[in-house]
């Protein structure tokens, strides 16, 4: 709004901090104003009364550490100028200590007079362990440092002469209160220190130092407040005031919990209001309907299938039928696990719309996917599909035949049309658009879906479909706004996938078997997938996944296996056939129809497989550096294997043992085909910002301090707060931080992860 009064948490971090310390944080930490510096909250807290165990300290890990000093000493350097300080600490108190200092919060009164002399505490014997420090800058260490003190120090741990340490670290010594102090500072020896997300050059207690500063220098009482007071009220909340000191400053272990519960519940209701108000104005608007014809083509089509319908294909099928049968657009979301026929009940969808005069679209992420819904749909219709009228279009057809198919969907001869992003096009015209379909929606952006409208712009019904299964929990957050239906059953035919973990690392000599059970599989008149994860030595596939443990291994390419395979003798004279994502689109479905059509007998390729493959042939599927994939990934892939009347096999091949990190998620894949188990999992393991599009997007998660499995609860009582204000004042205008906070985060483009899967 032109001329609206600036917001507290607006104001600029120059106007609060001098403005050197303002230009470090924006340098070092990314954030310029007072609201960026009090929303920038500790990732843990260390008890002040507790030393840090020593033993749980990893190599190469940065930390922040309390310990006691029992020693400080300072030496010349021998090989260059200048003087060297070496300072003792322990992880844990002494006996004496521990009895001398009862009432004091477990601090050790400073022993002043033994300052950088290496003399140590008396009476004050460690019982646990003891690591040396360094200091280079050896005159501030030794009058900065003193015996007995607790310090909390920051850095990384390094190792020297076998024994772990930190070099340089940073350091803050930690205030003691004094003896029979009633003034109430002694509550300082209690508090909670908090730990915060720091760079090497601006560490945590400099943090820790310019919150202190905002907190005390702006009115917190001035700042907005999304939440109600009615809502914090009934669910016990703190107010953003208190919450605020509480997160920063606690008194006592307990306050930053209950702080972040009022954080939590926040970011939950703006969310979800989002949502609800997004889902009111679809709601308000109309489309055209698409009631059921009796006798149509859809009926038609039911009774020629071969097979029976799955209950869950039923149910689903009914409610979709429900929603285009309305002038309400419908706006639903259908997950299913891989092969549980979500395809064939959009297939009815759409014939439903054609009953009625009117057209689909469906979009395909992939050239491949595309041509291959296009024949699925064309053999599953039979003769059908000329009184329908299927046309395909995408970027690499000649220009005879996408003239053919713009002709064919201007005139709406064709009622049914399937496509990649090349439907997306200005110069596609449709001439009754009712359907729009999204397959594997998480491949397409938010503006990019809501692109298909109908001729006079307006919207128009949609269903959007995933592999991906996702908890509810998930769905409740990122899909709030949509209808979500779920198929968790898989129709007759499907068949069995047996799926092992091979360490080659502890059975090397296994490797040869693999290339032999691919060959016994190619002579029984089967097909077999080699994935691999890079494409050539210096280009991997995009979307892989870092290694675990930062190790450097050079993974398995297409390239280098196609060059491996053509010269093993076990697999003399077999067809082999190469596919991976930086391929020309048109060479891609051509190598993909020629797997399909069973001329090629083995198939390297990334994982650009992983989604709507179909070649029902494949009995084999070995995965190559299967712990650089995640879950959900391998779920996917495997998913291509015993689509038909053949079991599969499902090898998942890596080069760490039993004890490698990658392992338990490996042997979890292995171990069931639930895919929505597969996807909690998945969750639990993985940044959250990775299910939620952050990898995708290269951008943060927005989700800051809502965890979508563990905060359930959370989500929901947030999820029935929005519904009700919303039902009760559509604007919020008797909410105006409410308002101003969803408006907010709908201008970010960041919250397109709210549709991703």
């Amino acid at each position: 709004m032109a001329g609206a009064p600036q917001r507290r948490e607006d104001q600029p971090l120059r106007t609060v901090l001098h403005p050197k310390t303002a230009d470090a944080v924006k340098r070092h930490l990314g954030l310029e104003t007072v609201g960026e510096v009090l929303e920038y909250f500790p990732r843990r807290y260390l008890p002040r009364g507790e030393l840090t165990r020593f033993s749980d300290l990893v190599l190469g890990q940065e930390v922040s550490i309390i310990s006691r000093i029992l020693s400080v000493s300072t030496r010349r350097l021998h090989t260059r100028r200048g003087s060297i300080a070496e300072v003792t600490v322990t992880d844990q108190l002494a006996p004496a200590e521990n009895d001398a200092s009862k009432g004091q919060g477990n601090f050790a009164p400073r022993l002043d007079g033994l300052a950088g002399v290496g003399l140590p505490v008396p009476d004050a014997e460690p019982i646990g362990d003891t690591m040396t420090l360094s200091f280079f800058n050896a005159w501030t260490a030794s009058k900065d440092l003193a015996v007995g003190d607790h310090v909390m120090f920051s850095g990384k741990v390094n190792e020297y002469r076998g024994q772990l340490t930190l070099t340089n670290p940073h350091y803050a010594v930690l205030e003691d209160p004094a003896p029979g102090d009633a003034s109430g500072d002694a509550d300082v020896a209690t508090a909670p220190l908090p730990v915060y997300p720091a760079t090497a050059k601006f560490t945590t207690d400099r943090i820790a130092s310019v919150v202190g500063r905002v907190l005390d220098t702006i009115d917190l009482a001035l700042l907005e407040d999304p939440v109600p007071d009615d809502l914090r009220t009934e669910h016990h909340l703190m107010s953003l005031p208190d919450a605020l000191e509480a997160v920063h400053r606690p008194r006592d272990e307990d306050e930053p919990h209950q702080a972040m519960r009022y954080f939590r519940y926040r970011e939950a209701l703006v969310l979800q209001t989002l949502l609800a108000r997004r889902s009111a104005v679809l709601d308000a608007q109309k489309t055209r309907a698409f009631p059921p014809r009796d006798a149509g083509l859809r009926e038609r089509f039911d009774q020629t299938l071969p097979f029976r319908l799955t209950d869950g294909q039923r149910r689903v099928g009914d409610e979709i039928a429900d929603d285009i049968a309305l002038e309400k657009p419908m706006n639903r979301l259908l997950q299913g696990d891989v092969g549980s026929g979500k395809t064939l009940v959009a297939l009815r969808a759409m014939l439903q719309v054609a009953d009625v005069g009117g057209q689909s679209a469906m979009l395909a992420p992939t050239e491949v996917l595309a041509s291959q819904h296009y024949r699925s749909v064309l053999k599953t219709l039979g003769p059908i599909a000329e009184e329908v009228g299927v046309v395909v279009l995408t970027s690499s057809m000649t220009a005879g035949a996408k003239r053919q198919a713009l002709l064919d969907i201007a005139s709406g001869g064709a009622g049914i049309v399937i496509g990649t992003h090349a439907l997306l096009g200005d110069d596609v015209a449709f001439a009754e658009l009712g359907l729009v379909v999204v397959d594997e929606q998480h491949r397409f952006g938010v503006r990019q879906r809501h692109s298909l409208t109908a001729k006079d712009g307006g919207p128009v019904h949609r269903l959007v479909m995933t592999a991906t299964p996702i908890p509810r929990s998930v769905a409740m957050t990122v899909f709030g706004d949509l209808a979500v239906s779920v198929l968790n059953e898989m129709p007759a035919g499907r068949q069995d996938v047996s799926t092992h973990v091979v360490s080659l690392a502890e059975h090397p000599t296994w490797e040869t078997r693999l290339w032999e059970r691919a060959r016994e599989e190619i002579d029984a008149g089967h097909q077999v997938f080699v994935v691999v994860p890079t494409i050539g030595e210096d280009a991997p596939e995009p979307g892989l996944t870092e290694g675990d443990g930062g190790q450097e291994t050079q993974l398995q390419s297409v390239e280098g296996m196609v060059r491996k395979l053509s010269g093993l003798p076990v697999l003399s004279g077999i067809r082999l056939g190469s596919v991976h994502g930086r391929m020309d689109g048109a060479d891609k479905a051509d190598v993909m129809n020629r797997m399909a059509a069973g001329s090629v007998d083995l198939l390297v390729a990334t994982t650009v497989i992983e989604v709507g493959v179909d070649v029902p042939n494949a009995s084999l599927m070995i995965i190559m550096d299967a712990d650089r994939l995640g879950i959900s990934t391998l779920h996917q892939l495997r998913g291509r294997i015993g689509r038909g009347e053949l079991e599969g096999v499902c090898l998942l091949v890596t080069g760490q043992d039993h004890d490698g990190p990658s392992m338990p998620r490996l042997q979890a894949v292995a171990s069931t085909r639930d895919g929505f188990e597969l996807s909690t999992l998945d969750l639990e393991q993985r940044r959250e910002g990775d299910i939620l599009g952050d990898n995708q997007s290269g951008r943060r998660s927005t989700l800051k301090n809502l965890s979508v499995l563990r905060h359930v609860k959370t989500i929901e009582q947030a999820r029935d707060d929005a519904w009700r204000l919303v039902d009760r004042e559509p604007d919020l205008s008797g909410h105006p931080s409410l308002l101003r906070a969803v408006q907010d985060a709908g201008e970010q483009s960041t919250t397109e992860y709210l549709y991703r899967g």
